[in-house]
């Protein structure tokens, strides 16, 4: 199974901030955001990324761009499904919050498997964002297994309809009605890992995206993602 690093720069401050409103940066003190030595020692030690053999991927602004990395990759058959995710992030990303879960576990897994990427028809209807991106990634089948390593300070936010402890199995009553036509839901491997000591790869990553996140950053970090872009092979 291949292995992508899901990376939002939200990660790399102290405290949980956001969402400001659109357009609108969160404030926060300069020494809330990780030191430069700090932040090294993560993406090469931890993560196990290079500058001098820097991972195929992209810089999006908001983490639903890693969404349309991942189809792209796909769609070029350079990538896999399923295949596993390292999700390296203040936030689930898996519903919690507006516009929540219930319209993916009802209405996107009600469909066929194999036209449930329309990621244009959700944009439309205002369905998918950067909280739920990852979600709709689970119910399109594309991701195998995935751990979530946060922050000391990210809260509780995996929704309780999807999490099974050491598994997420999405399901509802309409998708339960649809079995015999989708078959069943596969339960996903999953791991909640908190704070970055202490853990390593479990692999190497064939590519990686990095979220910007403004909404959730505080400016006083923005030079980090200069630093992170190094790391980043453009596709």
């Amino acid at each position: 199974m291949q292995w992508v690093l899901d990376l939002d720069m939200d990660f790399f401050v102290r405290g949980l901030y956001g969402p400001a409103a659109e357009g609108q940066r969160p404030q926060a003190p300069p020494e809330v955001a990780w030191d430069e030595g700090r932040l090294r020692a993560f993406l090469e030690g931890s993560l196990g990324l290079s500058r001098q053999r820097p991972t195929p991927g992209c810089l999006v602004r908001t983490h639903d761009g890693s969404l349309r990395l991942w189809q792209r990759l796909l769609e070029a058959g350079r990538l896999r499904a399923p295949f596993a995710v390292t999700h390296v992030d203040a936030h689930a990303d898996l519903g919690i919050g507006k516009p929540g879960p219930a319209y993916v576990l009802e209405q996107v897994l009600a469909l066929k498997p194999q036209v449930r990427p329309r990621l244009d028809r959700y944009d439309r209807l205002c369905q998918l964002d950067e909280a739920n991106y990852l979600l709709f990634a689970l119910a399109f089948r594309w991701v195998g297994r995935l751990q979530y390593l946060h922050t000391p300070d990210s809260r509780p936010d995996v929704p309780a309809a999807i999490d099974a402890g050491d598994f997420l199995r999405l399901g509802s009553d309409l998708s339960r009605m649809m079995e015999a036509w989708n078959g069943p839901e596969p339960a996903i491997p999953f791991q909640r890992l908190d704070g970055w000591a202490g853990f390593q790869a479990p692999a190497r990553y064939e590519f990686v995206s990095v979220a910007h996140s403004p909404r959730y950053l505080p400016a006083c970090a923005d030079g980090l993602l200069e630093l992170v872009r190094a790391y980043v092979a453009p596709l």
